[in-house]
């Protein structure tokens, strides 16, 4: 078990000092790092809560995993590692398989 934290489904006017102020009630809160989209500057509704050890980041998930914050019930769960690779989204290019057939294969 890792101390670092998942916590999704969150009100996009939570703020990082909210979501500090909200787990520290589990234990030491050491990081909160909200998800911000790069082009609107809003939040995507996920954060990244590091609790100060794993006994209270399993507090933390007993406590607020399905707990109503904000109108929304959160999803807290332990945060697994990054995948590699990950394949960026298609902002400027296109599905191939054109032609004048529609890409059919006949």
């Amino acid at each position: 078990m890792g101390s670092k934290l998942y916590v999704g489904n969150l009100s996009f006017n939570t703020t990082e000092a909210e979501l500090k102020d909200l787990f520290s009630g589990a234990g030491t809160v050491t990081e909160a790092s909200l998800m911000i989209d790069r082009e609107t500057g809003n939040s995507r509704g996920f954060a990244f809560v590091t609790m100060g050890s794993d006994a209270e980041a399993n507090e933390a998930i007993s406590q607020f995993s399905g707990k109503s914050v904000g109108g929304r019930n959160l999803t807290v769960n332990e945060a697994r590692p990054r995948e590699e690779g990950g394949g960026g989204g298609r902002k400027f290019g296109g599905g191939g398989g054109g032609g004048r057939d529609g890409g059919r294969r006949y």
